[in-house]
């Protein structure tokens, strides 16, 4: 996707994201046989319910057809939210993972190497973190600022208490609800999608 379009397609779909509380994430076009996948990725730090990404795939929908934004080709349009293990780049991200193990790689000034570790709170310099004892030992406290991370993700874990909801809740649940989600609110839009191409198609053929 070249950059323009990345940019029309951004100053398309924002306000409607906005209009819904919600944080554009990510726009990603792809290709799939002889159709494009265009991929909107949204997130807020309540979560993205279902309702919402139909209703939003709906809205994005109509506004793409009233423009050219994605050409004359066939697409398929998906409105998602991000995976479990999605990387931390913005302050906002690590804000959602307080609570949650995350894996950092640092950079050279803070030693390299990767650290495991449990973001416990956060500011706009940097994280708070228990580090895991390993052996038996306790955990321990470490500060680290933004400027020491190269990249981090959120690990994955199982069986562990969901601390919003103060209930068991295992990643792997999470993980399948939110395929739950992405498959849902494709079945929405693949239908709407299907017959706008297959409205081009006919119109090429006459």
């Amino acid at each position: 996707m070249s950059t323009t379009q990345s940019e029309r397609l951004r100053g398309l779909l924002e306000p409607l994201v906005a209009a819904r509380d919600l944080d554009l994430e990510e726009i990603e076009v792809t290709p799939a046989g002889k159709r494009r996948v265009l991929r909107i990725v949204v997130d807020s730090d309540e979560g993205v319910q279902l309702d919402e990404c139909a209703e939003l795939s709906r809205e994005a929908s109509q506004v793409l057809d009233d423009s050219d934004a994605m050409g004359g080709a066939p697409y398929t349009l998906e409105v998602t939210s991000p995976g479990a293990d999605r990387p931390l780049t913005e302050l906002r991200h690590y804000r959602r993972a307080v609570g949650r193990l995350i894996k950092a790689q640092l950079t050279e000034a803070a030693g390299g190497g990767e650290l495991v570790a449990r973001i416990t709170a956060l500011d706009e310099s940097g994280l708070d973190l228990e580090v895991p004892g390993v052996k038996g030992r306790k955990p321990t406290a470490r500060r680290l600022s933004f400027d020491e991370i190269a990249k981090a993700r959120v690990e994955l874990e199982f069986n562990r208490k969901s601390a919003k909801r103060g209930e068991k809740a295992d990643e792997a649940d999470e993980a399948e609800a939110i395929d739950e989600i992405d498959e849902a609110a494709d079945n929405d839009v693949n239908d709407e999608n299907d017959e706008h191409d297959e409205h081009d198609e006919n119109k090429e053929e006459a």
